[in-house]
């Protein structure tokens, strides 16, 4: 049975690029010790994220950011560990960056990167959130880990259910999902918050309709609204760390061809466009929609 050993980790992402490197060393020794093949941290780790941890893009040191991304590339060679790793990608003068995870393979290569595809909106003509900061990627990041067909998405995106069938159609068995929650809600009465409430049941409904597992992180820093969890591909979450604390959650991602999979025996035609379970009947009671 194919298996993946995933290390979750989250902790305080941070304005400063030499903190955030830090954490993640420090959490990649620990799942390196745990005996996993990857170690998966949350949206902008190392970066910061622009409009929350940092005023803007401008604010970002990109050599002090390159060196660090070498030294977590340099620790996962030397630990033949995976590495998915939120960052801040720069692009082109006068083109805003992306919002990325940098795919690093155990010999320490980047091997893949996906960008934000969804990110978060505009009011009228004025650029907000995300927009004010980040341009949204356009393609699906699909890569192997030990035979194992991996995608990742980011935050905002998991509003979005087409993102996942779209991975379902290219076979994906494992999304690894990257959070920050932005430390602040849009709620109005701080005792009701639907942030914690939403975002692991979207996860768990995502990782049943489309039968994978999805390593689901966020960051420390309060007032983050959920911790880091792991989600099996009958929708169960099986792992969560605790709030606002740093740490990795170690869990095996085992394809098991037992766990239940409810819409199995119709997904592949629901997604082809069948939106019903096949054999119509042709029947003028059924055709009359106002008979009783």
């Amino acid at each position: 049975m194919k298996s993946l050993r995933v290390a979750t980790c989250q902790f305080s992402v941070e304005a400063d690029i030499a903190h955030n490197r830090d954490a993640v060393l420090r959490l990649m020794n620990e799942a390196a010790e745990q005996q996993t093949d990857v170690a998966h941290f949350s949206e902008t780790a190392l970066s910061g994220y622009a409009g929350v941890d940092i005023p803007n893009v401008a604010a970002i040191d990109w050599e002090q950011l390159v060196a660090a991304t070498r030294d977590i590339q340099q620790r996962a060679k030397e630990l033949k560990l995976w590495v998915l790793l939120g960052s801040t990608h720069r692009l082109s003068e006068g083109n805003r960056p992306h919002n990325c995870v940098y795919v690093i393979d155990s010999r320490g290569k980047i091997v893949n990167r996906y960008d934000k595809r969804f990110c978060t909106g505009k009011d009228g003509a004025k650029r907000t959130l995300d927009m004010a900061h980040y341009s949204p990627g356009n393609r699906a990041c699909i890569f192997k880990i030990k035979g194992i067909t991996c995608s990742s998405l980011i935050c905002y995106d998991y509003r979005f259910p087409e993102l996942y069938r779209d991975l379902k159609r290219q076979d994906v068995q494992v999304v690894f999902q990257s959070f920050h929650n932005a430390r602040k809600t849009v709620v109005s009465d701080d005792s009701y918050n639907i942030w914690k409430t939403i975002v692991p049941a979207t996860m768990a409904c995502r990782a049943a309709e489309n039968h994978f597992w999805i390593s689901a992180n966020n960051s420390t820093t309060k007032p983050s609204c959920w911790p880091s969890f792991a989600v099996r591909p009958d929708g169960a979450i099986v792992g969560e760390l605790k709030l606002h604390k740093p740490g990795a959650l170690i869990t095996d991602f085992e394809l098991n061809p037992k766990f239940f999979d409810a819409p199995g025996l119709w997904r592949s035609a629901a997604m082809s466009g069948q939106l019903h379970s096949g054999c119509v009947v042709n029947d003028p009671r059924s055709a009359d929609i106002t008979a009783l």
